[in-house]
């Protein structure tokens, strides 16, 4: 019978290749730096492979590609393996226990203060834990099985499923006095020559603002002087002090992302009111995918 790799060994493995440094993958693994390179150095002779190069001057480890593939399998092996204790935790008690949530920084802030006491209310035994972050490495932590559901917009790039809630539709944001407010509605054709500010690259914000306004190209951004806002406060005080319009979510205007900013609030004009969509997201074939469906209701209820 071939001798297979343990559980044990392979976190190691996967911890080594996450922190690129033994001692952090050490720690991360709650043992001795010496404990970990014996593991690993036991799974090299078990497999009768090399997966590390030694040698050199070079003190962080380096992968052979051998070592590289079998990352890549021990991450599915691990996946599959807290699949099968998930699958028996959720047959003997659906939504309780831990759940490691995240959420994009347009959402978080805005969603999290209606929902959280309304889960903690329907699901007294559920313990999340949370992680803000942008959506690309969001995605990452999920397909890695650090996390457990996102709530993000659409669409996401990545191996998920996902299960869309409702939609979030924008609103034009202008200084006060601004000459496009003299309009009850604004057509996006007259966006064409104003500076408009949106957030840094990263932020699928920016990229969801501009393709559900179908925003003409050229318009100018503040990212060119070297500015650009990180958070939608920030934007919003950018915009009141008249440095330019910009695009705001309704799901941040009802949380009172304006505060007390001079600021107007005007619809855009078209045949649909352009709008991101607000979504569940999960590991595909995850044993706890009808747990997550079972709280879109929850969630759905605190985005209206």
């Amino acid at each position: 019978m071939m001798l297979l790799p343990s559980p044990q060994q392979l976190r190691y493995l996967v911890a080594l290749a996450d922190h690129g440094h033994f001692g952090r993958a050490a720690s991360a693994c709650a043992v001795t730096q010496s404990t970990l390179s014996a593991g690993l150095i036991a799974l090299e002779r078990q497999l009768a492979a090399a997966l590390l190069e030694r040698g050199g001057a070079v003190k962080r480890p380096v992968f052979t590609p051998l070592g590289l593939e079998l990352v890549a399998r021990a991450r599915t092996a691990l996946a599959a393996l807290e699949a099968v204790a998930e699958t028996a935790a959720t047959a003997r008690d659906p939504l309780s226990g831990p759940l490691r949530l995240g959420v994009i920084p347009t959402i978080g802030p805005f969603l999290l203060p209606r929902l959280m006491p309304a889960l903690r209310a329907a699901y007294p035994r559920l313990r999340l834990w949370l992680r803000e972050d942008l959506t690309d490495r969001l995605v990452a932590g999920l397909e890695a099985g650090k996390l457990d559901l996102l709530i993000l917009a659409l669409p996401a790039a990545g191996a998920i499923e996902t299960l869309p809630l409702a939609a979030d539709s924008f609103r034009l944001a202008l200084p006060r006095g601004h000459h496009l407010a003299a309009r009850d509605t604004v057509p996006v054709s007259a966006l064409s020559g104003e500076r408009m500010l949106l957030l840094e690259d990263g932020h699928c914000l920016r990229g969801h603002a501009e393709a559900a306004c179908g925003l003409p190209r050229g318009l100018s951004d503040a990212s060119e002087d070297g500015f650009a806002a990180t958070s939608l406060h920030t934007l919003v005080q950018m915009v009141a002090g008249g440095l330019g319009i910009t695009l705001l979510p309704q799901l941040a205007i009802d949380a009172g992302v304006l505060g007390d900013a001079p600021v107007e609030l005007r619809r855009l004009e078209g045949s649909s009111a352009p709008a991101r969509m607000l979504a569940l997201a999960w590991r595909p074939r995850s044993p706890r995918a009808a747990e997550f469906a079972g709280l879109a209701p929850a969630v759905a209820a605190a985005l209206a």
